[in-house]
């Protein structure tokens, strides 16, 4: 009985996943070692082992190409954003580790640089900027806007407006850090204590006005 060795599986141009991300971690390293403005889609192709022609298959230029590795690690992020806020603990621990964990997130050096490029390309590219804040400003928002929402209908949080609330608990949770680190006015990642210390207290801050207190 003659047996056949199983057949390789082909792609339709374009598809090809494992590709894809080769030319995602090469446009990373690129965009890394030399920055956004000066990186050029010659180099992402050295450093993918890709043509040109193959990488204009799976992106358009070098803005559809950084927004992809965005959308990539923000997926990421958000898996471990929506763990904060899942099982039967308190509801005042999630909090806690939900406005820690985003705290840590926005103050990474990756995080700031890409946010720093992102500014930057919103200039000339306005439609860049919109769709960065709706894939992580609007939808961190709609995150934890559904949770408030959810204590609210558990009579454990009194809230009137749950999108001010959300944004309000946003902005707390690296007061004072994030845009210090992005204006370079210190160093990024800050020491995990002070990030601590920051979205604790953005918690208790955040309850001290919208807990409900019993008569």
């Amino acid at each position: 009985m003659e047996i056949k060795a199983p057949k390789s599986r082909r792609y339709a141009a374009g598809q090809d996943p494992a590709k894809r991300d080769a030319i995602l971690e090469g446009a990373a390293r690129v965009f890394m070692e030399s920055g956004f403005d000066a990186a050029s889609v010659n180099d992402i192709c050295r450093a993918a082992d890709v043509s040109k022609s193959t990488l204009y298959v799976y992106f358009n230029n070098k803005e559809d190409l950084f927004e992809a590795l965005i959308e990539r690690e923000r997926s990421r992020v958000f898996l471990g954003l929506e763990e904060c806020l899942r099982g039967d603990r308190d509801f005042r621990e999630k909090l806690y580790d939900f406005t820690f964990t985003l705290a840590q997130m926005l103050c990474t050096p990756e995080v700031i640089r890409s946010q720093r490029t992102v500014i930057a390309m919103a200039e000339r590219i306005p439609q860049c900027g919109s769709r960065f804040y709706d894939g992580g400003g609007l939808r961190m928002k709609q995150l934890i806007q559904r949770f408030l929402e959810d204590e609210v209908a558990k009579k454990t949080l009194e809230i009137a407006d749950t999108t001010l609330a959300a944004y309000q608990l946003i902005e707390l949770s690296s007061a004072g850090l994030w845009r210090q680190c992005l204006f370079n006015k210190i160093p990024s990642p800050p020491p995990t204590e002070n990030l601590r210390t920051t979205s604790r207290s953005a918690v208790d801050v955040f309850l001290a006005m919208y807990c409900r207190h019993e008569a």
